[in-house]
């Protein structure tokens, strides 16, 4: 649904947007069925975001999440730029919650696309810096 009083540049970015934000509760549904629970949804901190911050057992897992027209493209959305500024944000959280020490910090990514389940993607790529 468009607004009639957004410009045409508006309207994209809020269709974007709102298509991420339904991109993030369908990972999220995807990764509480599988067993985690939800600690952050859209932290921000440090010039960088984490999409979901989930855990299951001892195991804290920031997650990305990618939408995208076809798989393969989601498969290849997250650049060095996006990892570097993700690992910024994760470390941030990391140390505004001393509770989690000792645990294991991960990043995940989630990939979407239509008409398909979401990919889940254990240990995607490292987070720098820990």
């Amino acid at each position: 649904m468009t607004r009639p009083d957004l410009k045409p540049a508006q309207a994209r970015r809020r269709a974007t947007y709102l298509r991420g934000r339904a991109g993030e509760t369908m990972a999220l549904v995807a990764l509480v069925l599988k067993g985690y629970r939800p600690l952050a949804r859209r932290f921000s901190a440090a010039g960088g975001e984490i999409d979901l911050v989930l855990r299951r057992g001892q195991v804290i897992a920031f997650v990305e999440v990618k939408a995208r027209a076809r798989l393969e493209e989601a498969l290849e959305a997250i650049d060095a730029r996006k990892r570097a500024r993700f690992s910024r944000a994760a470390r941030s959280w990391i140390g505004r919650h001393p509770r989690y020490a000792g645990m294991t910090f991960r990043a995940d990514a989630v990939f979407l696309a239509p008409a398909t389940w979401p990919v889940h993607v254990p240990d995607a790529f490292a987070i720098e810096g820990l």
